[in-house]
């Protein structure tokens, strides 16, 4: 058994109790949401379409029942039988059917349309959102926001233009006692907080082997691949697995750890992109259709303060007894983890409560829809792109890397100004994969390279490489504007 430093004991401490909080305050939240919903006032519903009609699109219509006053006018999917399916669900929810579609163009041609909400996937995000408004609805986009950093500045450029509605789907915004916790940061009550840790361990297997498959009858591949090149189907399933796919996802670090990476960035008050941004790792433990890395480690370098996110696929200890996913802010006066302050000692002082009431992130968006007003949005666009962006950016590191020795990142990351951190995190990392059996000796990590973002242009700084990665070829019709044609 590895020995634990005595800061890692104190994280377990205080990491079981936040976990413990978190639940109590979320099924208190979520009792919170019932009042929400109300018979309706015909005069004040907004029409809405949900547009991807599988996990999260099914989660879109359940939250959308929440919401006063809120009518589900169409649902959208490629896959006609996932749309046919969600659009039953809706009839038995709002006692009226939705009309169900393949084409999102439809829903945008239709002007009673008020709002579309964007549970696709990501490779049609931006694309979604800005044909969107373009057409004169409001866009809730689902996380990440884009599938490249270009994207996302689109989608901000497109709301200001056409003085449009648009929020992130990170939900964590609408946490009134989250919020709390990163009002006392930021008031200096936590003291001088320099290190802030986003953590996904979650095990996901093997998805197949790389080949030639058959796109199921009931899909229009065309619609489904939009943006992204038409190419033959080379994984066994086609919906949710293309996450792991580079044309059309971008791994577990944009899948989930843009969650936590987004209350990092929140917490620390960071705006713009990083000053430097590396990224180690690589996809072990077995070969299939999968490009993405499943064991991937960033740290996000923004001079005087640091986010180091952590992203395991493999099976896993969690990061701390009883904490397997979330962030973590260390500073001078003691740490928050979830929504629970702790001293040096990792003594629990207080769990925050929210002193304004927790509100349904969906039904924030719908509020700022009928006031007009952005500043009413917890998530403003803004905000999801550039935490997306980081995402992107650690992303881009790793695909510009090459495979190296554990010692050799080792010295990379001792260049630093958090080293201890940063090797520590190696050696949890390397210990993690020891475990899973991943012999390091002849199936190497992955080092990425060292980036220096331009926060003002975003693009990189004397890395023409690394520039090719903040766009791609697009598939007429399904192309995202350019910063001109927006």
């Amino acid at each position: 058994m590895r020995s634990l430093s005595r800061r890692q004991m104190l994280e377990e401490s205080m990491l079981a109790t936040a976990a413990l909080s978190a639940a109590a305050l979320s099924a208190t939240a979520q009792a919170s949401y019932a009042d929400e919903t109300s018979t309706g006032n015909p005069s004040n519903r907004v029409r809405v379409a949900v547009l991807g009609c599988r996990i999260r699109g099914k989660q879109h219509v359940a939250e959308l029942a929440k919401v006063a006053d809120c009518e589900i006018a169409y649902v959208c999917d490629p896959d006609r039988d996932l749309a046919a399916e969600l659009a039953a669900v809706v009839e038995q929810q709002q006692g009226k059917a939705p009309l169900a579609v393949q084409d999102m163009r439809r829903v945008f041609d239709d002007k009673t349309v008020d709002a579309v909400f964007i549970a696709t996937p990501n490779h049609w995000h931006a694309l979604a959102a800005i044909w969107a408004m373009q057409s004169g609805k409001d866009a809730y986009v689902e996380k990440p926001v884009s599938h490249n950093i270009s994207e996302g500045r689109r989608i901000v450029q497109a709301s200001r233009k056409y003085n449009r509605i648009c929020q992130g789907g990170t939900q964590n915004r609408s946490n009134m006692a989250l919020a709390e916790a990163i009002d006392y940061m930021q008031a200096g009550k936590l003291g001088d907080v320099k290190l802030a840790r986003s953590i996904i361990y979650g095990r996901r297997g093997s998805i197949g082997p790389k080949g030639n498959y058959e796109v199921p009858a009931n899909v229009d591949y065309d619609l489904f691949q939009g943006p992204a090149p038409l190419s033959p189907l080379t994984r066994k399933t086609l919906h949710y697995d293309w996450h792991w796919d580079w044309q059309t996802g971008n791994g577990e670090l944009g899948n989930n750890n843009i969650h936590s990476i987004d209350i990092c960035r929140w917490g620390l008050g960071l705006t713009g992109l990083c000053r430097s941004a590396i990224s180690y790792g690589g996809r072990f433990g077995y070969q299939d259709a999968g490009e993405t890395p499943n064991t991937q480690v960033c740290i996000f370098d923004y001079g005087d303060k640091t986010i180091i996110s952590e992203t395991r696929g493999l099976k896993s200890d969690p990061f701390r007894e009883g904490f397997t996913g979330g962030w973590l802010f260390h500073g001078t006066e003691g740490s928050i983890a979830g929504n629970s302050l702790f001293d040096h000692d990792g003594k629990l002082v207080s769990t925050f409560k929210a002193t304004r009431k927790s509100e349904n992130h969906f039904a924030n968006f719908i509020g700022a829809v009928r006031s007009r007003k952005r500043e009413d949005l917890n998530a403003e666009i803004t905000q999801g792109h550039l935490s997306t962006a980081l995402c992107h950016i650690g992303n881009i590191s790793w695909r510009l890397g090459r495979e190296a020795a554990t010692a050799e990142i080792r010295d990379q990351l001792g260049k630093l100004t958090i080293d201890d951190h940063a090797k520590e995190t190696l050696d949890r990392t390397t210990g993690h994969l020891a475990d899973n059996e991943v012999d390091l000796n002849t199936t190497q990590l992955v080092l990425g390279a060292v980036l220096y973002p331009d926060s003002d242009k975003e693009t990189f700084i004397d890395n023409p490489q690394a520039d090719t990665f903040l766009t791609r070829p697009y598939r007429h019709p399904f192309v995202v504007p350019s910063e001109s044609d927006v």
